[in-house]
């Protein structure tokens, strides 16, 4: 299991760690394929110009949820990282669905499993996720976060889906997976 402790770092650090790692809320999730990473000085990020009622849980302590709607249509769940009052987090963008398929294949209406969880808003969809899980702990139910079994080849590229820093590299993905919301293009 990987603890709160593991998030009090940088997020650069962190982010490229999750590829590989296994993410389930209320056992259904899959391995974490793809994440983005937002510290503080970047002007993409949540945080960039300070703290607001929704942004308050990115600026919580490492280790917990940080749940915001996206285009007033999607939630998207972050992993808060660095220090307490640091606005750093790593988006999770795509799984590969493993556990709770038939749950997940429900909130979707979907059969086929490359698209349940491409994408950030599919993630939390297909996991149930919602406001109700911004600022829970990682390490607590109904999150279970377990460190990657096996070594990971992970790449990186530019980030995707946003308009200011976007050229970053700070888009981590599993090599060669046919489960990512985008293909890759490298920096």
């Amino acid at each position: 299991m990987i603890g709160r402790e593991f998030f009090a770092r940088s997020v650069h650090e962190v982010a490229p760690e999750l590829v590989g790692a296994t993410l389930l809320v209320d056992d259904v999730g899959g391995t974490i394929v793809e994440v983005e990473a937002y510290d503080q000085e970047d002007p993409a990020s949540h945080g960039f110009r300070g703290r607001t009622a929704r942004n308050e849980s990115m600026f919580g302590p490492p280790g917990h949820a940080y749940v915001y709607r996206s285009y007033g249509m999607h939630w998207c769940l972050n992993l808060v990282c660095e220090e307490e009052g640091v606005a750093s987090a790593v988006l999770v963008r795509a799984l590969e669905p493993s556990h709770g398929l038939e749950a997940m294949r429900a909130r979707r209406g979907l059969e086929q499993d490359r698209l349940l969880c491409a994408g950030p808003g599919r993630v939390c969809q297909a996991l149930g996720i919602t406001r109700e899980h911004d600022g829970l702990p990682i390490d607590r139910p109904p999150f279970t976060l377990h460190a990657r079994a096996r070594e990971a080849e992970v790449v990186t590229g530019p980030r995707i889906g946003i308009t200011r820093a976007a050229e970053l590299p700070w888009r981590y993905a599993l090599a060669g997976s046919r489960f990512l919301s985008r293909p890759l293009r490298r920096a």
